[in-house]
């Protein structure tokens, strides 16, 4: 019998998906700031509260992290 015979294939364990350590990823921390793609408008980040869920108070546009 295959020893492979869960459908998962060799190396398909859990590693690698924790939390990553260190750097400067975008997401990390409570400081830093919400940034516009289009127009490039920038507005401070709230703790809580992720970027993407901000509107542009220029263009309307979704906010991503700085």
């Amino acid at each position: 019998m295959n020893r492979n015979s869960g459908g998962r294939g060799a190396g398909s364990g859990m590693t690698g998906r924790g939390r990553q350590s260190g750097g400067n990823r975008p997401g990390a921390g409570p400081g830093g700031q919400c940034v516009c793609p289009n127009c490039g408008t920038k507005a401070p980040h709230i703790q809580g509260e992720p970027c993407f869920n901000k509107a542009c108070p220029k263009c309307g546009s979704k906010m991503t992290r700085e």
